[in-house]
């Protein structure tokens, strides 16, 4: 039973990340899907893909490496709001992560987003993790 799925799928990337994997699969949910839609949009990953064959479905994110130096392209993942501690942020108090260099994934009314996004439809919500 694991309390925090999104914080499983940060560590299963960060994991991949730190043993130069190619490909990670990760246990699917609705969340999870959206949050990869996201990493891939801003370019944070090679590709994905869902397979739904299986009773829960898997989600295989191709993790993203510069071809030169073997760096990848995520820095940085950190959750945010926690099942212990839920971390909300309105329009006016949106968060910046690395000044404006990385991104800040929100749980919104309109779905999963950017802060950047989020503060162009005027929304708030809830502050998933950090990304740069």
């Amino acid at each position: 039973m694991n309390t925090d799925p999104i914080a499983d799928y940060l560590t299963r990337v960060r994991n991949a990340i730190k043993a130069n994997h190619r490909v990670v699969e990760i246990p699917a949910s609705n969340i999870k899907k959206e949050i990869t839609k996201v990493l891939f949009d801003k370019g944070y990953i090679a590709n994905y893909k869902f397979d739904d064959t299986a009773t829960q479905g898997i989600i295989k994110v191709a993790l993203k490496y510069n071809p030169v130096t073997k760096i990848s392209a995520i820095r940085n993942l950190s959750r945010i709001s926690r099942p212990g501690l839920r971390r909300y942020a309105g329009v006016e108090n949106m968060p910046r992560v690395l000044n404006g260099l990385g991104i800040a994934i929100l749980s919104t009314s309109k779905g999963v987003m950017t802060d950047k996004e989020a503060k162009q439809q005027n929304i708030g919500g809830e502050v998933l993790c950090y990304i740069y």
